[in-house]
């Protein structure tokens, strides 16, 4: 692949936005990092968190694990539910003045998240700069999730974007992977600092 790309597709968590189940279950366990830890790797496990990205409810979700474990983790358990909120940080920044430059320079910028489409609305209304991309592919509504080729396919069609006119930023490596199988250039975002560098070398002003 030789051509510069002149479109930047975002991932949003661990990019635009600071998210860890971390963040909120620090309040129940405060100093117990060891017991959160086996609480997040036992019951509200990144495999059954990644079913609500495919599109399941979380009321589904949380209902499947009250049914499987004792009434003491019960209220963890729904946390990740009714303070779902808590689990975003925040905005990153030194991103978001990225992708506020990329459009200041009328780049065409879009998103495909893994990201829970119920989860996702309220993310809208807190974050404004979600609003600003040209199109965005969220797993839950379309019930397909990165690195799968579908969700890129779906993307290039929905959008009419020419694979390698693009470049995919993502804090996951599988998922970098994903896009660049799909024909796109793709970064590896560590840091924004990074990602200004990586940008400017495909040609872009940031």
């Amino acid at each position: 692949m030789t051509a510069s790309p002149t479109t930047v597709v975002f991932d949003i968590g661990n990019v635009l936005v600071s998210w860890d189940p971390r963040h909120l279950y620090r309040r129940f366990f405060a100093d117990r990092e060891t017991e959160m830890e086996w609480f997040l790797a036992n019951i509200c496990t990144p495999a059954w968190n990644v079913e609500q990205d495919r599109g399941r409810s979380f009321k589904d979700a949380v209902d499947l694990l009250v049914k499987e474990h004792p009434a003491q983790w019960h209220p963890m358990i729904r946390a990740y539910d009714e303070l779902w909120h808590e689990t975003i940080s925040g905005p990153i920044e030194g991103t978001v003045a990225i992708l506020d430059a990329l459009r200041h320079n009328n780049v065409p910028i879009y998103a495909i998240t893994n990201w829970n489409q119920d989860k996702f609305r309220e993310a809208l209304e807190r974050f404004p700069f979600l609003k600003s991309f040209a199109g965005i592919v969220v797993s839950g509504d379309e019930r397909m999730l990165k690195p799968d080729r579908e969700i890129f396919d779906l993307f290039f069609e929905r959008y009419k974007v020419i694979p390698e006119t693009a470049v995919f930023i993502d804090d996951s490596l599988r998922n970098v992977e994903g896009a660049r199988a799909a024909g796109m250039h793709a970064v590896h975002f560590t840091s924004p600092e990074a990602l200004t560098r990586d940008l400017r070398a495909l040609g872009f002003s940031v």
